[in-house]
């Protein structure tokens, strides 16, 4: 039987009206090897281990799920970015979190050909629908900022737009580098930007630009979702802060001035946030 070529992660939590889209995206998916689906359940509460399951028995073969007792993502230090990656025998990882769906039935196809093109690429990803939620009828597609002929995407195109520059659900890497994450990018606040920082270290940058997945925003649950709230707003802020002084000095302050112009502006609009969170309390108490 031929290996695995491609190890289909999707880390779930309290997804049960979003899953099943998550995973009709992974079993239509047309290609010319195998592939994994690695679902993990981080102790939903909800009805999303019961949907699972559903299509567990419909697809033994492929889907292998992690059903949690105790909520992994409480105890800190990325565990579950851990459990996923050393379970995955595929020789690439394609990522999508249960509230993100695939919408093109030959987007691991496309990927993995031009991965095996390209192999001086240590990351791919390709344009995005990206849908609100609560209004799915507000959405707007995603494509990063066009470059010049003959030029790439680079470490710096990441650190200036952030986790936004690529939707998680459209990328793509080797398992073996995501193996080799260090350990600031492990206790980092978030988990996409940091991969995508310590990935572009690696190798270039790869785009497609073909829509192929749908990125879902103000998922309840999700980071976009619980960034809103003022005290974890506040705690994220300052931890992100952390992270890109970590960053500098595991990179040798290679990209310093990129990551001071950074830090400034998310210093700006934090204190701008809490400026008009502040006028807005005035203002009603005044009422």
């Amino acid at each position: 039987m031929p290996e695995i070529l491609v190890s289909v992660i999707c880390n779930t939590y309290n997804h049960e009206a979003y899953i099943a889209d998550a995973i009709e995206g992974f079993v239509m998916q047309k290609t010319s090897f195998p592939f994994e689906i690695l679902i993990h359940d981080d102790a939903s509460t909800d009805k999303t281990p019961d949907i699972i399951r559903e299509y567990e028995k419909k697809h033994p073969d492929i889907i292998k799920p992690v059903y949690q007792t105790i909520n992994q993502y409480s105890l800190g230090n990325g565990r579950i970015h851990k459990i996923q990656r050393n379970r995955a025998k595929g020789k690439y990882i394609a990522v999508c979190e249960g509230d993100d769906y695939w919408i093109d039935p030959l987007k691991l196809q496309k990927q993995v050909d031009f991965m095996e093109a390209n192999p001086g690429v240590s990351i791919c990803f390709h344009a995005s629908k990206h849908v609100n939620a609560v209004n799915p009828e507000n959405f707007y597609i995603y494509r990063p900022e066009k470059l010049p002929p003959d030029s790439s995407y680079n470490m710096k195109h990441i650190i200036k737009h952030g986790g936004g520059f690529m939707a998680t659900c459209s990328t793509f890497y080797k398992t073996e580098d995501i193996l080799k994450r260090p350990g600031w990018a492990a206790t980092a606040p978030v988990g996409d930007l940091p991969t995508m920082l310590f990935l572009a270290s690696l190798g270039k940058i790869g785009y497609i630009d073909e829509v192929m997945s749908v990125y879902r925003v103000m998922t309840p649950n999700s980071w976009t979702s619980k960034i809103s709230d003022p005290k974890r707003s506040k705690q994220h802020h300052f931890e992100m802060l952390k992270m890109w002084d970590n960053f500098n000095k595991w990179s040798q302050n290679k990209y310093r001035w990129q990551v001071t112009k950074i830090k400034i502006r998310q210093k700006y609009d934090f204190n701008k946030g809490l400026l008009k969170r502040f006028l807005n309390k005035t203002f009603f108490l005044k009422k």
